[in-house]
């Protein structure tokens, strides 16, 4: 808008100022021609010369567009860096030295802006388990995961991880062991093989550090194989040399996400967060992926999903209205209970055929 501004106040005067000037020209010009005064090629040349003299004039104008909106963005992007984190590192950071990812929800409750988003919410995730939670759009799914990574504080309760509270942990090192992969993907604007390395410790800056390049490459492709993204991979022309182009502009949504997906793999983390990772693909490959997810036993796992496929084989699923845990309990059990997962149930079921039934089932 800014820019707009800027565009509006200075370029109609200087256009409306050279053109007037050629009118002017031209006209007493014109006249001088007539009366036989100057000769036309005296006017000739002297709107020649006048047109040297705009240019500059125009150019005068377009430079000071542009520099008006290099001045608001730099205003923009000091405000960005003198922006203060609101979540900080303890003064006495911990980082244990064995790391299991055994995450505990103790009376947890969560204010965003003085609105209650999570309230008395209570989990204990054993390392190797799988949580899944569901719930409609606005129950605080997604801001439940965000605690785990502390990129909020909880307003009540605790967050803890192998008996620690998440307050009190590094960072750095509290993010280093979390996957994350959320339902907007994003790649960067770089090779398959960069985009599911980013983020791992043994490479940086496209050099290998303790990492072999045989390893590397044996590595991107059993994680590419668990998140079905090898077999698309390898029929690219360069396949993990491929540049998907800026946000995987290259590749469709499916493609996009299973891509993240093994890019969570490969980083090794021992939480792993899906948070509705597979809404792009089809039930098949979402049933693929969901038995590739069996080999990594000693990985805490929460999976955010609106599927009833992608959550019936968790170890608890929890059912989230208004910020809280109104059902909880392994797949059957939800179903003889009747309740809002039974009925989530039975609307799936309803559009599916009879082959997913059983899939499902």
């Amino acid at each position: 808008m800014e820019q707009a501004k800027v565009w509006g106040r200075y370029f109609p005067r200087i256009e409306f100022l050279s053109n007037f000037i050629v009118v002017i020209v031209v006209t007493i010009g014109g006249f001088l021609v007539i009366g036989d005064e100057i000769s036309l090629g005296t006017l000739v040349a002297f709107s020649n010369y006048i047109f040297m003299l705009i240019w500059p004039m125009r150019m005068a104008g377009w430079l000071t567009n542009v520099i008006a909106q290099c001045y608001a963005s730099v205003k923009k992007v000091e405000k960005i860096f003198e922006e203060q984190p609101e979540i900080k590192n303890p003064l006495n950071p911990v980082k244990p030295e064995e790391f299991k990812g055994h995450v505990v929800f103790k009376n947890v409750s969560f204010k965003y802006n003085e609105i209650p988003v999570l309230k008395n919410i209570n989990i204990d995730a054993k390392p190797g388990s799988t949580i899944a939670v569901m719930g409609v759009t606005g129950s605080g799914k997604t801001s439940l995961i965000n605690l785990i990574g502390r990129f909020y504080d909880v307003s009540e309760g605790s967050v803890l991880i192998d008996g620690i509270d998440v307050r009190d942990m590094d960072l750095k090192f509290l993010r280093s062991k979390i996957s994350i992969v959320m339902q907007d993907v994003f790649l960067f604007s770089d090779s398959i093989r960069e985009n599911i390395c980013f983020g791992v410790d043994e490479v940086s800056d496209k050099k290998l550090n303790g990492m072999s390049r045989n390893i590397l490459d044996e590595k991107l492709i059993t994680v590419s194989k668990d998140a079905k993204a090898y077999d698309f991979i390898s029929k690219m022309p360069q396949k993990f040399d491929t540049v998907v182009g800026e946000r995987g502009v290259r590749l469709s949504g499916g493609q996009k996400q299973r891509i993240s997906i093994a890019r969570a793999f490969m980083k090794d983390a021992k939480i792993l967060i899906l948070d509705d990772a597979t809404s792009a693909l089809d039930m098949e490959t979402e049933q693929e992926i969901q038995k590739a997810l069996e080999k990594y036993r000693d990985v805490t796992k929460f999976i955010i999903a609106h599927r009833i496929s992608a959550v019936k084989n968790a170890d608890e699923i929890l059912i989230f209205e208004d910020g809280e845990i109104v059902e909880r309990g392994k797949h059957q059990e939800l179903l003889d209970l009747k309740g809002r997962y039974y009925e989530t149930y039975l609307n799936q079921l309803g559009k599916m055929t009879l082959y997913d039934k059983e899939e499902v089932i």
